[in-house]
């Protein structure tokens, strides 16, 4: 199987406020948008990835699934997200494999990691062999 493009999709409770975290308090870019004024779609930029937030879904537990998004400064982001207006989960801390990481939380409960990789760390060192 060839994998052409790929993406990330949420079905929020509420599109609209879903779009405005996305874009507002989470700060991505608009690679994006589509549908009409009263059901839009928007597709993020997410790194090296997509996110789009679109459609709908019923309120229910905290969905099973988690946005790893690698930041430069986790401390900087998780106050500057929380003071923004995210649910913050956790605050910054350097996990026992090495990353340091933070919760947050999306309007519907979406749980995002955010990841610092120290510059120490095995996963910025070149792994290849000559």
């Amino acid at each position: 199987m060839e994998i052409l493009s790929s993406r990330v999709l949420l079905r929020p409770t509420d599109v609209f406020r879903s779009r405005d975290f996305y874009r507002d308090v989470m700060g991505l870019a608009v690679y994006r948008e589509f549908g009409t004024p009263e059901q839009p779609g928007t597709v993020f930029y997410l790194g090296n990835g997509l996110l789009e937030v679109s459609g709908s879904s019923e309120a229910s537990e905290v969905p099973p699934i988690s946005l790893w998004m690698q930041v430069r400064d986790v401390r900087a982001e998780y106050e500057r997200l929380v003071a923004a207006g995210a649910e913050g989960l956790r605050k910054p801390e350097v996990e026992f494999w090495g990353l340091e990481e933070a919760w947050i939380a999306d309007p519907d409960g979406v749980r995002i990691v955010l990841v610092q990789i120290p510059d120490d760390h095995p996963l910025r060192r070149d792994q290849r062999t000559f």
